[in-house]
């Protein structure tokens, strides 16, 4: 119908209907049959090319995952604590299991008293932004699926 748009159009036509239009469109613009297997297979690599996937890439607090000085304790995965003396494996592991946390200050409710002395060195690098639900899923197992 001449209402709809084109590629709602397209989406509603059976796949022999648009393989056919798509033939009859590049016929008439071809005199030659080259220039007709040229249309045609650009047409169809054209209708064949997935959409983009609209994904979030911008996300605002990705340089607090482990590529600045400051550290998002509530996004960031449990590598980036190795890189701090003393973190890695027990006060690391601690703070990636039971976030999100408001505040900096809650991460030491499960600490021991070791891990509280080591990870108090690095207080002033710890941030808390708003856990992003495509980072928290890793935050403990560093995407490392077995």
């Amino acid at each position: 119908p001449s209402s709809c748009k084109l590629a709602d159009c397209l989406k509603k036509l059976p796949r022999m209907k648009l393989v056919a239009l798509l033939f009859a469109g590049a016929s008439a613009l071809a005199p030659s049959r080259r220039a007709f297997l040229s249309k045609v297979a650009g047409a169809a690599t054209g209708a064949a090319v997935a959409a983009p996937a609209l994904a979030d890439t911008d996300y605002a607090g990705l340089p607090y995952l482990g590529g600045s000085e400051k550290i998002d304790v509530n996004n960031a995965n449990v590598r980036v604590y190795a890189k701090l003396p003393g973190m890695y494996p027990g006060a690391a592991g601690k703070i990636v299991t039971h976030g999100p946390y408001k505040s900096v200050s809650e991460i030491y409710a499960f600490m021991n008293e070791k891990e509280k002395a080591a990870t108090k060195k690095y207080e002033s690098r710890l941030i808390t932004l708003e856990p992003s639900a495509m980072y928290v899923i890793d935050r403990v197992n560093n995407g490392l699926y077995r």
